[in-house]
């Protein structure tokens, strides 16, 4: 499988483009059934996961429940014929018994319906979990959630799909299918009930009299046709609009987030005024957008307002003529009545519906957004080697670059093609064009697909890279300091003596302290702790994106004379633009545009 463990292919669908709320029923009909086969195409294979028996039985549960659900209101429709009969006959002993009744149907729908929401949270949560694995799988896996930052589409916010809108499609998607499925039953079992209720009604016409069994039936269905197709005209707008909204809510938290990771730069560069009109922008966006959704659901909301309110009338008013006229007893017109309203609200699925499927369809096309964006990198790393820069492990303690050419994603150029070797224990320095430069350590790392050529990379040695912005993760101080190993996995002496090594002392004591490390320390002792982890980790082959631009000359060069007594072994390469990294890179690797060249430097540069 490609783009995950579980997860298949998916196939081809036109993307949709533009806000246009006026889409041809017909056609988003079409779309709609479109988007339902794809969602099921990549998450229906949680049915045939490992725990694919448990799941199954669950679902067979949910079913059996789902059919007891139905059951109930046709069990209290009899009863309320029974109970109003009693009432009507003053028949005290058919009262009381009634009264027990009532309380075995209670008792009953209590269990059946506690025993469903338990068994369809346990579908739901783990279809999520399952789901969210899967993509996670993708997403954060071989640079992809960086990749995928390079690619144009509809897929920005992963961690909001992934997150929030695989949580709603999953158990919107259950609750729908529930809810369509007690439909149908209630509609096939109610549809007898009414059908011997009504009778037969005799109409004369001319010469000839008209005999037709069933009517209220058939008055049901028209009942139900017209609303239904008027409250989907009215809401099928909220399908464009609740997408848009959830793009601009996920923007507007998003960007909220990144302000809050860089709330030390801003408020340093005071930079307050300025995300605050950037927040305004954003909010003014979503303003507009609820503006039109408000509009729409409004329309909705009076429409359903009005429509529920005939609807609890309607089936008294249509089955009171018979009982005014004695054809029928008080029992059978509430029980007829109950029934027509059963069957009305059975068809009515899709006004009930309505808004809720256009929100899951607007999730749904968030992941598929995703998951599409996924597909294409799959496909684009599993091409024509040609097409792309192709990493080959070898058994050789060397990093050979053999025809290397570098661009973007969309063609353009920005390394000519070179070739180099680098071998274990070297000291290289990385030059020239600051695009070239970056790209290239991201080739090596396997994040950048996009050019041509082979990059044969020492595979039994390990390979560190320190960017020139350490990350932070969540946790304690061991945690960050022994980052990407498990803080379990090295000892605790280990840990402070690496801080102690590079100047940070003063934290050696604090390694189970929590809080915000990333706020809480400077930006050299956050470049400090990474070198710790090089010290703690000690990698046979080291990347320094411009790791020591934050040290002084003297910090700089105890850092580096620390990676050459720690690790004396290890091959350096660095991208600086310092004149003092000269002294301790006897070579220099100097990357332009047309030309690239791999020169020694002068023995008198070197300390």
């Amino acid at each position: 499988m490609n783009i995950a463990t579980d997860i298949p292919p998916s196939p081809e669908m036109p993307p949709e483009t533009g806000i246009n709320i006026k889409n041809n029923f017909f056609t988003d009909i079409i779309l709609l059934i479109k988007v339902i086969i794809r969602f099921f195409h990549i998450a229906g294979p949680y049915w045939h996961s490992r725990e694919k028996n448990k799941i199954r039985f669950w679902t067979l549960l949910l079913i059996v429940l789902t059919i007891s659900q139905v059951f109930m209101p046709m069990w209290q429709n009899q009863w309320n014929a029974d109970f109003f009969d009693a009432v009507e006959n003053k028949a005290w002993g058919d009262f009381l018994t009634q009264v027990g009744i009532l309380g075995a149907i209670m008792l009953s729908n209590m269990v059946i319906t506690g025993s469903h929401l338990w068994f369809k949270r346990q579908i739901q949560v783990g279809w999520r979990i399952w789901l969210t694995d899967q993509l996670l799988k993708s997403w954060m896996n071989a640079g992809r959630q960086h990749q995928l930052n390079h690619l144009p589409g509809e897929h920005d916010n992963p961690d909001g799909r992934i997150a929030e809108d695989i949580r709603n499609a999953v158990e919107v998607a259950i609750d729908l299918i529930h809810s369509i499925l007690y439909c149908l039953l209630l509609l096939i079992g109610f549809t007898q009930i009414l059908w011997e209720l009504s009778g037969i009604i005799e109409i004369e016409m001319a010469s000839f009299i008209w005999e037709i069994p069933g009517h209220l039936v058939f008055v049901a269905i028209a009942y139900s046709a017209l609303f239904s197709s008027l409250a989907l005209w009215l809401a099928q707008p909220l399908v464009v609009v609740n997408k848009r909204r959830q793009e601009s809510e996920a923007k507007f938290r998003f960007e909220l987030g990144r302000a809050r990771e860089n709330s030390e730069t801003i408020a340093l560069l005071r930079g307050e005024a300025n995300e605050r009109r950037r927040f305004g922008s954003l909010l003014r966006g979503v303003a507009a957008i609820c503006q039109i959704q408000n509009w729409t659901l409004t329309r909705v909301i009076l429409f359903s307002s009005g429509y529920s309110v005939l609807s609890n009338a309607f089936p008294l008013l249509v089955a009171a003529p018979r009982y005014i006229s004695g054809t029928i007893t008080l029992g059978a017109l509430m029980q007829t009545s109950q029934a027509f309203q059963q069957m009305i609200q059975a068809l009515s699925w899709p006004v009930d519906n309505a808004s809720r499927v256009a929100d899951w369809r607007s999730s749904v096309e968030r992941v598929l957004g995703l998951y599409d964006a996924l597909v294409s990198l799959e496909n684009y790393h599993i091409g024509n080697a040609n097409r792309r820069i192709v990493l080959i492990p070898t058994e050789r303690p060397i990093l050979s670059l053999q025809n290397l050419c570098i661009s973007m994603p969309d063609g353009r150029m920005i390394l000519s093609c070179f070739n180099a070797e680098v071998h274990a224990g070297e000291r290289i320095l990385i030059q020239g064009d600051s695009e070239a430069t970056v790209k290239l350590f991201k080739v090596i790392g396997g994040l950048w697909p996009w050019g041509n050529g082979v990059v044969e990379l020492p595979g039994a040695a390990t390979i560190f890279f320190l960017p020139q912005q350490p990350y932070v993760p969540k946790g304690n101080l061991r945690a960050i300091v022994s980052y990407p190993t498990p803080s379990h996995g090295i000892d605790d002496a280990e840990l402070r003596a690496a801080l102690e090594r590079v100047g940070l002392n003063s934290l050696a004591g604090r390694l189970d302290e929590g809080g915000n490390w990333e706020q809480v320390l400077t930006v050299g002792e956050l470049q400090r702790i990474a070198f710790a982890r090089i010290l703690l980790h000690k990698p046979q082959w080291i990347f320094l994106d411009e790791a020591t631009d934050v040290f002084d000359p003297s910090e700089e060069e105890a850092m580096m004379r620390l990676l050459e007594q720690e690790l004396p072994n290890s091959a350096i390469l660095t991208i600086g633009f310092r004149a003092t990294l000269d002294a301790y890179h006897p070579r220099r690797l100097l990357l332009g545009h047309n030309k690239t060249v791999l020169s020694d430097l002068p023995k008198s540069t070197h300390r």
